[in-house]
């Protein structure tokens, strides 16, 4: 589709498609006689995404972006590599907040916000009475949304990804730094039993999407119950795409004792304008040690 329009600044040009909603807090010194500055984005965060802009246009000069807005989530997208940042949002402009995370197209899996993301950092946004002042460890983080909202509201948080993934755990520092979070990222390979695991004390964790590879679903289940294990009443809290129904995830509950405490359709909490964004059968369970009474 040919762009409708082109801002430019400077020697730089934006192509901006006709279907596309420009967020022009996000664009350096850019003016439109019928648009304003988003009345939510405060006059520092302004500038940060301006330095943050104006550096990435003077280490590339072929550097190209476009900008999409909906459903309260806004992208910059980079079409020389494919990387965007994405800026999430919860609850309203007077008590709530903002995540910005770093995605890039080109990565397998890793580097995507997928929509169990979304839904559990929507959850933890929801929870955040609960979060506060927790131990949180995210596994298989990725992006790190949940996480980084969890970290927002008061959590002490770790979050951590396969140790062989250095791009994605590289991404989930920078991603910290970003945010003016002070996360620890840790290598965490499931069922590995090395140095990293032993150091982490969670009462609470998260895992979004973790279970769509079932030749690694043991390896999650048993990293899980050790976690669980140090302390009795820690709890797993997952969203999952439910691709062949809850009795798989049943089986593997029993198998390394533990039980589902809650058990929730993704959607039913959402706000309306996200949901709306997202699609599939995403269920939220709570899971605990299975303990005789």
């Amino acid at each position: 589709m040919a762009p409708s329009m082109v801002y430019v600044y400077g020697d730089r040009r934006w192509p901006v498609l006709q279907h596309t909603i420009f967020p022009f807090s996000l664009l350096p010194n850019c003016t439109s006689g019928e648009a304003t500055p988003d009345s939510m984005e405060s006059e520092n965060k302004i500038k940060k995404q301006k330095l943050v802009l104006e550096s990435e246009l003077e280490e590339d000069e072929e550097y190209e972006t476009s900008f999409i807005q909906e459903d309260g989530v806004t992208k910059s997208l980079s079409n020389q590599d494919m990387t965007t940042t994405s800026r999430h949002l919860f609850g309203d402009s007077e008590d709530g907040l903002s995540i910005s995370i770093i995605e890039n197209m080109k990565e397998e899996y890793g580097l995507f916000v997928w929509p169990c993301s979304r839904i559990l950092a929507e959850y933890v946004w929801q929870q955040k009475a609960r979060f506060s002042s927790s131990h949180v460890v995210e596994l298989g983080a990725g992006t790190s949304l949940p996480g980084l909202v969890a970290a927002k509201v008061g959590a002490e948080v770790t979050l951590t990804d396969d140790s062989t993934r250095l791009e994605v755990l590289d991404n989930m520092r920078r991603v910290c730094v970003l945010n003016n979070l002070k996360c620890k990222v840790l290598g965490l390979t499931w069922g590995v039993w090395d140095a990293p695991i032993f150091s982490l004390h969670p009462n609470i964790i998260l895992g979004a999407d973790v279970l769509y590879d079932t030749s690694a679903f043991d390896d999650l289940f048993a990293t899980v119950t050790f976690l669980l294990q140090k302390l009795p009443e820690s709890v797993f809290i997952t969203t999952y795409h439910n691709r062949s129904g809850h009795h798989l995830i049943e089986f593997l509950m029993e198998k390394w004792g533990l039980k589902c405490i809650k058990l929730l359709d993704g959607f039913s909490f959402m706000p309306s304008h996200k949901a709306a964004s997202l699609s599939g059968n995403i269920q939220l369970a709570e899971i605990v040690l299975d303990t005789p009474v």
